[in-house]
């Protein structure tokens, strides 16, 4: 049995499957082995899906013990959405989210949390807010990685930076997500200007040139293709962050609806296959 590593231990030379890559199609034991079957370090998790392991009587205890006994740890929290509007922080729902975002860093030693937009008010205000969710964040040892999405005011990676900057924790950063990269911007200049020590996140795919579906959404939660399987710039990418300096495992986020009906082994496999051979070259 090898034994897990902790999540805050992790470095570039790791890969992390992202918990969107198999999501609620499988069930976090089938997650669970196909990374360990990957060689991946570790695993992340949405908190809505551990709320729901956990009124299964499956999280804390049961989720640990089934981690240990992969040698698999759990590295990132998705994903908090409501810290940049003053109407959602408050709500019970958010506060849910925060709470179990929490528990789970705090249990399993967890290293990231991701923040998603949109928010309200000016840019400083966002910067605001941001500073605030790094310092709660803070309190359970977590860096925070805001990823920027193309149908959200955070549009790209320049934006993202802007909030970050503005909001000047030393536990915040940016998630550079190649999906809406290559689907948003496509700019690497702007990934460039992002400095590694402000990459806190990372996460690869590949895809289409073209969208299969008309609906964002649903396209980036259906059709993605692991890395080198499509026509997306991954090398460029990969480039890109590898000359940053970066310190931040590598996110393998492949969700495809052809995998579903799998045990997803062979999914996460080609994964971390095709990104490996990226960071081979």
């Amino acid at each position: 049995m090898t034994t897990a590593r902790k999540p805050r231990d992790l470095g570039h030379d790791d890969l992390v499957l992202c918990h969107f890559t198999l999501d609620r199609h499988h069930d976090i034991e089938q997650r669970v082995r196909a990374a360990a079957a990957g060689g991946y370090a570790a695993i992340g998790i949405y908190t809505r899906d551990y709320q729901r392991l956990e009124a299964d009587g499956r999280a804390p205890d049961r989720l640990a013990e089934l981690l240990e006994s992969h040698g698999v740890g759990l590295a990132e929290i998705e994903a908090l959405r409501g810290w940049g509007d003053p109407a959602v922080v408050g709500t019970d729902d958010y506060l849910e989210q925060e709470a179990t975002a929490w528990r789970i860093a705090d249990r399993f030693e967890s290293r990231y949390v991701q923040a998603i937009g949109p928010y309200a008010g000016s840019m400083d205000d966002a910067g605001q807010a941001f500073g605030a969710l790094c310092d709660r964040a803070a309190e359970h040892g977590l860096v925070v990685g805001l990823e920027f999405l193309p149908f959200t005011n955070i549009v790209d990676a320049s934006d993202a930076l802007a909030i970050v900057e503005a909001a000047a924790r030393p536990n915040g950063g940016v998630c550079l997500d190649i999906w809406h990269h290559e689907r948003g911007a496509a700019d690497l200049e702007l990934l460039r200007a992002v400095p590694g020590e402000l990459i806190t996140g990372v996460q690869v795919s590949d895809g289409p040139a073209i969208p299969v579906l008309d609906s964002y959404y649903d396209d980036c939660l259906r059709t993605r293709l692991p890395p080198g399987q499509g026509d997306f710039d991954v090398a460029g990418f990969v480039e890109v962050v590898e000359a940053s300096g970066t310190t931040a495992p590598w996110g393998v986020e492949v969700c495809n609806q052809a995998a579903w009906a799998t045990d997803g082994i062979e999914h996460a496999q080609a994964c971390a296959d095709g990104l490996r051979a990226f960071l081979q070259n």
